[in-house]
């Protein structure tokens, strides 16, 4: 209700300014608005989750009150879960699919709650140690304010869907402080067809958005760290980082689909977040750096420091042997997938994307100290391997490697290895799509066929509804009618194709005109003949809820003009017809092109 009524109040007077103006004039100055109100988003999601972790670590030093760590994180679930189930009453998890989704199916709506509700359990659960991120909630924040602003001014969808991206473009800007990196995010993984034209409202988004980020935050990079020149002879490290974090990011994006299946598995909410939380106290109780984003401890890896355990852990034994650090480091890095998983499907709100930097992060500096140990101290620069290595997973993970190489270098400041970044970025998507066509945020919804792509076909194959199609004025007949009756119905009806079915109007076949052209002026036969003696069964039948795609293939593969449309009790519902098809088609196309 809030929310109805900040966008009302804000954008009432600039609803009746817009009828005088162009539209290209209107999107500017809305993708500025929305750009702003995403960097004001970002910040106060970063403060509120900064506010929790402070108010419940900082006074403790972390030895003697170490067991908080395992209640803290479950308490932070508990408290999301119950904010979701009872305040929300919606599903808020996996933003960056939910955006995905409603720009393929939801025709770019998002609902208006979602302007604030996943701030809001995501900094609980962040803030009390759930080992997941802030990107995603900050997205679906950002497409929900683009997309209702969008609604509110009564755009079309081809606008809304770019205001859509334009918040979600923002939010990434605005958290990260990388106007060049939400661009690209957007055009990468979020919208699938978009020209040059369209871009400048992005732009423009971004730079507010991160604008508003320098005011609050200053404008130093996200990540400080200090790199090492980029030297030519470590090329061949850099390529084989690429391979690592491609095996890494097919264990992360298979992992996590996985074990988020089988915890959610457990019906009963309250059961399944006991056990998720138990489990990830214990995780982060024995590896603290799972505790939370993890980003303390990124910190110290990119700047070449030593992560000091003792006292927090009964595992700092490790870190106490050279070669037994890339060990402890190594499952830490397959355990974040865990740790993650359990917060999520235990009923905390989090995002798969500062886990992907997490672990590239680890990655990058388990591969780097193994050469060190082996090759002699200083030989590869571990901190460049960090960085790179955060590059490298969320080019797999993600398969969006234009995001990944300059989201880094923006954030961190590290254009000098954009040569590294270019090379392990590209190794890492090229074998990790040889081997998974999909991202962590598509595969799901590629199963389902929801998924738009950059294939302007199939973006709108996929857009088309079968049920938006039927045409339900065919007169039905009888199975049992007589002619008579046929030519009765065939009298009254302007179409040339006839439903035959049963009392239960369940769908037997048809009876075309041809068909009885013939026998329909024989009088004497009017009562002796029937309906099933001229009835013809379907070459194929579409289901209501059928994709656009499938039904073509049917098309296709009987050469028919018409198919009848029915459920799945065979429940007679119309026809859908290619020409109906390739009309929608057209309007569909001229709706995503954006020239």
């Amino acid at each position: 209700m809030a929310s109805r009524f900040f966008i009302k109040d804000i954008l009432s007077p600039l609803r009746r300014l817009f009828k005088k103006m162009s539209e290209r004039d209107v999107m500017i100055i809305l993708s500025l608005f929305v750009g702003i109100c995403c960097g004001l988003a970002a910040v106060l999601l970063k403060s509120a989750i900064e506010f929790v972790h402070h108010s419940l670590t900082s006074w403790f030093d972390g030895v003697e009150y170490s067991f908080l760590y395992l209640i803290y994180p479950g308490i932070g679930m508990l408290v999301a879960m119950l904010f979701v189930r009872y305040v929300v009453k919606d599903n808020i998890g996996h933003g960056v699919t939910k955006v995905l989704v409603a720009v393929s199916k939801n025709e770019s709506k998002i609902k208006r709650h979602n302007m604030w509700s996943s701030m809001v359990a995501s900094s609980v659960t962040i803030g009390f140690g759930g080992s997941v991120g802030a990107e995603a909630p900050i997205v679906y924040t950002g497409a929900a304010i683009g997309s209702n602003v969008a609604r509110y001014m009564g755009l079309s969808y081809k606008n809304m869907t770019i205001l859509l991206g334009c918040g979600a473009a923002g939010a990434v800007a605005g958290i990260f402080k990388a106007p060049l990196a939400g661009v690209l995010f957007t055009l990468e993984i979020l919208l699938f067809n978009i020209s040059m034209s369209s871009i400048l409202p992005l732009l423009l988004s971004t730079i507010s958005a991160t604008v508003v980020a320098y005011i609050f935050f200053g404008d130093q990079p996200a990540f400080q760290c200090t790199i090492s020149p980029f030297a030519m002879h470590n090329i061949p490290y850099y390529l084989l980082l690429g391979l690592f974090s491609a095996a890494c990011s097919v264990y992360f994006t298979r992992m996590t689909l996985w074990l988020e299946d089988r915890i959610k598995s457990i019906q009963r909410p309250y059961v399944r977040w006991a056990i998720s939380a138990s489990c990830l106290g214990l995780l982060i109780f024995l590896f603290p750096p799972l505790f939370g984003e993890g980003y303390d401890c990124l910190h110290e890896l990119l700047n070449g420091g030593t992560i000091d355990l003792e006292g927090q852990t009964v595992l700092a034994f490790l870190m106490r042997k050279a070669w037994l650090v890339p060990v402890f480091f190594m499952l830490v890095l397959l355990l974040k997938v865990f740790s993650m998983s359990l917060t999520n499907a235990g009923g905390g709100v989090g995002g798969t994307f500062g886990p992907t930097l997490f672990i590239g992060a680890i990655a990058g500096f388990v591969l780097s100290r193994s050469i060190n140990l082996i090759a002699g101290p200083g030989y590869v620069p571990e901190q460049n391997f960090v960085l790179v290595g955060m590059a490298g997973l969320m080019a797999g993970v993600m398969q969006a490697p234009m995001t990944a190489i300059f989201l880094i270098a923006d954030m961190t400041g590290g254009y000098e290895l954009l040569i590294p970044l270019i090379l392990t970025s590209t190794v890492s998507y090229a074998v990790t799509r040889a081997i998974e066509p999909y991202s962590i945020y598509t595969k799901r919804i590629a199963k389902k066929g929801e998924l738009l792509t950059h294939d302007s076909d199939q973006a709108v194959l996929t857009l088309l509804k079968t049920g938006e199609l039927v045409e339900s004025d065919f007169s039905t007949v009888k199975i049992d009618a007589t002619l008579g009756e046929l030519v009765q119905v065939v009298s009254e009806s302007k179409r040339n194709i006839f439903p035959v079915v049963d009392s239960r109007n369940h769908f037997q076949g048809f009876v075309s005109l041809e068909d009885i052209r013939r026998d329909m002026f024989k009088y004497e036969q009017y009562d002796t003949l029937h309906v099933y003696n001229f009835m013809r069964s379907a070459p194929a039948y579409v289901y209501v809820d059928e994709k656009m795609d499938s039904v073509m293939i049917k098309f296709e593969q009987t050469e028919a003009w018409n198919l009848p449309v029915i459920e799945q009790d065979r429940t007679y519902v119309g026809f859908v017809s290619k020409s109906k098809i390739f009309s929608a088609y057209r309007e569909q196309l001229r709706q995503v092109s954006h020239d």
